[in-house]
């Protein structure tokens, strides 16, 4: 009895040692997958800022050659800018009280339907 007793203690220890091991894998593939997302997040972000930022900068400098142009072209120091002025105070006004919430929130929705609880593309290919 004593050698059933010592097999049956190292198989338990055996198992105890893989279940450990097992364990501190899957901890490890867990960290790995978060600083994955993480990384992929960041690189979202920077390249988000950045686009937003030039885009930005090209609207701005449109809106001034447009209203030199339109200076020009009317052969005023002002008509120009205001014009341009009253057109994003027009879009402005169509934001605020023209369009409703519903329809920013329909596209968001579209947007990250599924993002947070996708399944893992590795998973899938096993």
């Amino acid at each position: 009895m004593a050698m059933q007793d010592n097999g049956t203690r190292e198989k338990s220890t055996n198992i105890i040692e893989n279940l450990m091991g097992y364990i501190d894998t899957r901890i490890d593939i867990i960290r790995l997958e978060i600083q994955e997302k993480l990384k992929a997040t960041f690189v979202n972000v920077v390249h988000g800022v950045l686009l937003g930022f030039f885009a930005f900068l090209s609207l701005i400098f449109l809106s001034i050659f447009l209203g030199l142009l339109l200076n020009h072209l009317l052969d005023s120091s002002f008509w120009g800018f205001g014009i341009i002025a009253l057109f994003y105070i027009v879009l402005l006004v169509i934001l605020v009280v023209g369009l409703d919430k519903k329809m920013f929130q329909g596209m968001a929705d579209k947007t990250f339907d599924n993002t947070i609880y996708k399944t893992d593309k590795r998973e899938e290919s096993i």
